[in-house]
């Protein structure tokens, strides 16, 4: 009977052991998952800073080339005519 009791004894001990561990786990999930969404929000904000650059980059080379330079010639005036045909396109269709 003594051995039955040792027996369960051991169980409740390993038993207790392993649920510390699974909570412990779950802490250590919990806070993973916080760092992974705040990595993904700095991700998210960093995306839009770059596409923001870009955009600002772009209209640089196209002022640059509006006032002489000759570098990006080819792509300002495509812009240009770009604009233009939206722009006639908007007459269009205010004068239907």
């Amino acid at each position: 009977m003594s051995e039955m009791v040792e027996i369960i004894d051991s169980l409740e001990r390993k038993l207790l052991k392993m649920i510390s561990k699974i909570d412990n786990l779950e802490v250590v999930k919990q806070q993973l998952q916080d760092e992974l969404k705040n990595a993904n929000q700095v991700i998210n904000q960093q995306s839009e800073t770059i596409e923001g650059l870009k955009k600002q980059y772009e209209t640089l080379k196209v002022a640059n080339s509006l006032l002489g330079s000759d570098e990006n010639k080819r792509e300002t005036k495509l812009k240009i005519n770009s604009l233009i045909r939206e722009i006639d396109y908007c007459i269009a269709q205010l004068a239907d």
